[in-house]
C-alpha cells in the first residue's frame, strides 16, 4: 500500500480534523459573522469552500499545497 494513500485516507475520514485553512475560515466567521455564524454548524459548507479554493489554487499554479495546510 502506498503510504500517501494511507495518510490521505486517515485525514479525510477524521471529521474533527481541521487544517490551517479551515481554522482560518472559522476565525474569519467568528470575527466578522457578528455572532450569527456558528463555524461548527457550518463545517460541511466550510469544507466545500476550502476544498474548492485549494483545487483552484492547484489548478492555477500547478503546485500542490503542503499537507500541513491541506487535509
Amino acid at each position: 500500500m502506498d503510504p500517501n494513500q494511507q495518510t490521505q485516507g486517515t485525514t479525510s475520514t477524521g471529521a474533527g480534523q481541521e487544517d490551517y485553512v479551515d481554522k482560518g475560515l472559522d476565525t474569519v466567521e467568528k470575527k466578522y459573522g457578528q455572532g450569527k455564524v456558528d463555524p461548527t454548524k457550518q463545517r460541511g459548507m466550510n469544507e466545500k469552500i476550502t476544498d474548492g479554493a485549494r483545487g483552484m489554487f492547484e489548478k492555477a499554479t500547478g503546485k500542490d499545497i503542503p499537507d500541513k495546510f491541506s487535509n
